[in-house]
């Protein structure tokens, strides 16, 4: 097909984030500037990775020395002082990490790796739409912000950059980009590989490619944008997604996450200008059959901890410099395991943040008794710190924005200092 309606559902167009008013245009300019004011000093860079679904925090980090907890979580609760192969890591004689996010432990021990318990949205409200929709958008109580607070990231950083500063490795764009700075939005790099006509066997191929799109899109305004769309894309040429080798040994599993990691470590590596990555970790609505060695939330905590080490390692030390890793979860679970030993949806959470700038080694936050004359409502972990004093911290400080104090509307806090 050759109309504008069938150019765009094939996501060449879609897949570089039109988001809010941006246009193909933005990303051929962006980068030949680019090209030519190239600077030689290496960007920092932030990896964002949303844990969809609610992630238990008091199972990834847990408090293992309070009896409440122990008391409230009989199948599910584990301990640092259990058998060898079952116990938790501790971390510092009041809270154990879970032996699924094993990989991540010698990160703490080399104090790359913080944690921040206790963390969460001040609106209380236990709907996944909603809680992803109010810590994407970075307000709280605000269902009509327009933009995302990544989006919003760039506001505060210099705007002679790459096309591919921000770029979301994503089925969909997420909330988090929405806004007018322009942002790549792709589920494969692969999808969009530049193909050489040429070497192209057979004649009755469909047009997938960026060059057969242009070549059969009738209309002029898909001929110009396609063109600058292709020109652009030529930026990545030098990466092939499918023979793409990790260094040092790292391996990456072959699920979303895996992917998208491998293919931001590639953007990182290919010196494309990437400034902001965005993944995204599925699985953690743990509602029924939670396990401890085993079961839903050791399946997701293992994919997440494997693949971010995976990415660290990839990236070696040399790029490890620039990138700091953060995670995000819009809520955290209940206390109480329920009837199906899961739990259901709660209030605070805990997140992860890795890299040579933090100040790694401890579990920031607080953490009162988990009785129940402690809990919010008496069933859950309170909020205690505000996820936008650390989300302003770590982007803040670590892609070096300046004058930063409204990337949050509305919000008067003090940042949760991380970022050395």
């Amino acid at each position: 097909m050759s109309s504008r309606r069938a150019f765009i559902k094939s996501g060449a167009i879609a897949a570089f984030g039109i988001s809010w008013g941006g246009v193909p245009g933005f990303v051929a300019r962006a980068a030949a500037g680019f090209k030519q004011n190239r600077l030689y000093k290496k960007n920092k860079i932030l990896v964002c990775i949303f844990q969809r679904g609610a992630m238990d925090g008091l199972m990834a980090v847990t408090p293992y020395t309070d009896a409440y907890l122990k008391k409230a979580r009989p199948t599910i609760f584990m301990s640092a002082a259990a058998s060898e192969k079952e116990r938790l890591f501790d971390l510092d004689g009041t809270y154990g990490l879970h032996p699924a996010f094993g990989s991540l432990f010698p990160m703490f021990s080399s104090k790359q790796l913080a944690i921040v318990h206790g963390i969460g949205s001040p609106n209380n409200t236990r709907s996944h739409f909603d809680a992803q929709d109010y810590m994407e958008t970075g307000t709280p109580f605000d269902k009509g912000t327009q933009s995302g607070w990544l989006n919003r990231v760039m506001n505060f950083m210099p705007h002679d950059a790459s096309a591919f500063r921000a770029v979301s490795i994503t089925p969909s764009m997420p909330r988090s980009f929405y806004g007018l700075n322009p942002v790549v939005s792709v589920a494969n790099l692969g999808d969009f590989a530049i193909r050489n006509r040429k070497n192209m066997p057979g004649g009755n191929l469909a047009a997938t490619s960026f060059e057969e799109l242009y070549d059969e899109a009738a209309s002029g305004l898909v001929r110009e944008t396609g063109k600058e769309t292709f020109d652009a894309v030529k930026m990545l040429s030098g990466i092939d997604v499918k023979k793409y080798q990790p260094a040092n040994g790292a391996e990456y599993t072959n699920s979303q996450l895996g992917n998208s990691l491998k293919q931001l470590a590639q953007l990182i590596k290919a010196d494309v200008g990437l400034e902001i990555g965005f993944a995204e970790s599925t699985g953690w609505d743990t509602h029924f059959n939670q396990g401890t060695l085993n079961g839903n939330f050791a399946k997701s905590a293992t994919d997440l901890s494997d693949n971010i080490a995976a990415l660290w390692k990839d990236l070696g030390a040399d790029l490890q410099d620039n990138v700091t890793i953060m995670t995000m979860t819009e809520f955290g679970r209940t206390v109480k395991q329920n009837g199906s030993g899961g739990t259901d949806h709660g209030r605070a959470s805990c997140n992860f943040i890795l890299g040579n700038d933090v100040m790694g080694g401890k579990v920031f936050g607080e953490l009162k008794s988990l009785a129940p004359e402690y809990l919010e409502d008496g069933r859950d972990l309170p909020v205690t710190t505000d996820f936008r004093a650390v989300f302003n911290d770590v982007a803040g400080r670590h892609l070096q924005l300046q004058h930063y104090n409204s990337l949050f509307p509305d919000w008067k806090g003090n940042d949760l200092r991380i970022i050395l």
